[in-house]
């Protein structure tokens, strides 16, 4: 399993254009094979600071949605939003017990 991390500093006057193109991301993504989870939070203490959580079940399903034409499309507008470089980090992991 591959968890990323992609922590987003968006600018205060782009935060709607944003969300909405965040959500088509979203949506899209969770139809994904081999997506478990991805998920976009706002930091409670920091103004539009977020973060999207991703689950993947292998490499192929990260490098399968990285090639999509959502992500390519979130990707490329994706400067025109943040206000500071954006900070993926990039996990693997197992469950832990049940």
């Amino acid at each position: 399993m591959i968890i990323i991390h992609a922590l987003m500093q968006v600018d205060p006057a782009k935060r709607e254009a944003f969300l909405a193109e965040a959500q088509n991301l979203l949506a899209a993504t969770h139809a994904e094979e081999g997506n478990l989870s991805y998920e976009l939070y706002e930091n409670a203490g920091v103004s539009n600071s977020f973060i999207m959580v991703e689950t993947w079940r292998d490499s192929a399903a990260v490098e399968a949605h990285n090639a999509s034409s959502h992500f390519q499309a979130f990707a490329g507008k994706a400067g025109e939003f943040l206000s500071a470089p954006l900070d993926v980090k990039v996990y693997g992991a197992e469950p832990v017990g049940k």
